[in-house]
């Protein structure tokens, strides 16, 4: 079973860390996620899942699998997340990013509903929800009782000579950014060493790039995206999230294409 480790134990030695590696690598078994994914009904707004996953870690590929499915749904935003901290374990991650592992940080820090932590494979709903990420059941009912739960919206509609004009509305507790991230469909991966060595893995919107393009503190703005933000090296898909600094809740997501 893969156990999730408090904030402090990934920032340790390395000894904490192969300690980590050992007691999360007792994942869930392959079938968890080759099961028939249970029926999502439509949310009101797209509903955002970041999978804080790894190369290194053997309990990921179940995840990364479901990943793959549930990317498949229009109403679902799924981003992958690779993240840095099993680097040290044989085998560097080679989609892994730095701002990943600081957001999954942020998380633990603030405190997850569901399974808190600093862990993979981790699957979190809206920047609100905890589980681990391999378990087909309970992504699907974490996302109806977790998933659109801010009246923020996200409009979308192209703009004469290339980007988009982006409308947000609704209420706010507080501050929240409008964050550009860019994605690569689909990426396999040959892994040469570690827990998955000799093993090619499959994952689905792989995050390549974020930056705040905007501020939002409730009620109508618009914001514009011009096509230049929209060339990422080796990125081929976009999406827009209204979320709330410091690891906060995500208040919106939608895809821009």
């Amino acid at each position: 079973m893969t156990v999730s480790r408090p904030f402090f134990a990934m920032l340790g030695t390395v000894a904490v860390i192969a300690a980590a590696a050992l007691s999360l690598s007792r994942g869930e078994p392959a079938a968890s996620a080759s099961k028939s994914l249970p029926a999502i009904a439509a949310p009101a707004e797209p509903v955002l899942l970041e999978l804080f996953t790894s190369q290194g870690c053997s309990s990921c590929p179940p995840a990364d699998a479901l990943a793959e499915k549930l990317a498949a749904n229009p109403d679902l935003v799924v981003i992958a997340r690779p993240v840095t901290y099993w680097d040290r374990l044989g085998w560097k991650d080679t989609l892994a990013r730095e701002s990943n592992t600081a957001l999954q940080q942020d998380y633990a820090r603030r405190g997850l509903e569901g399974r808190n932590g600093v862990y993979t494979p981790q699957l979190v709903i809206d920047g609100a929800y905890g589980m681990v990420g391999s378990r087909a059941a309970e992504v699907v009912s974490g996302i109806r009782q977790y998933g659109a739960k801010s009246d923020a919206t996200i409009r979308i509609a192209p703009r004469a000579g290339g980007g988009y004009a982006i409308d947000l509305a609704g209420a706010a507790s507080g501050k929240a950014e409008l964050v550009l991230v860019a994605v690569t469909r689909k990426v396999e991966v040959g892994i040469g060493r570690g827990e998955n060595g000799g093993r090619r893995i499959t994952y689905a919107n792989v995050l390549r790039a974020e930056r705040k393009v905007g501020d939002w503190s409730g009620g109508k703005a618009n914001i514009a995206v011009g096509a230049s933000q929209l060339k990422v090296p080796g990125a081929d898909r976009y999406a827009l999230l209204l979320r709330q600094p410091g690891g906060g809740k995500v208040l919106a997501a939608r895809w821009l294409a």
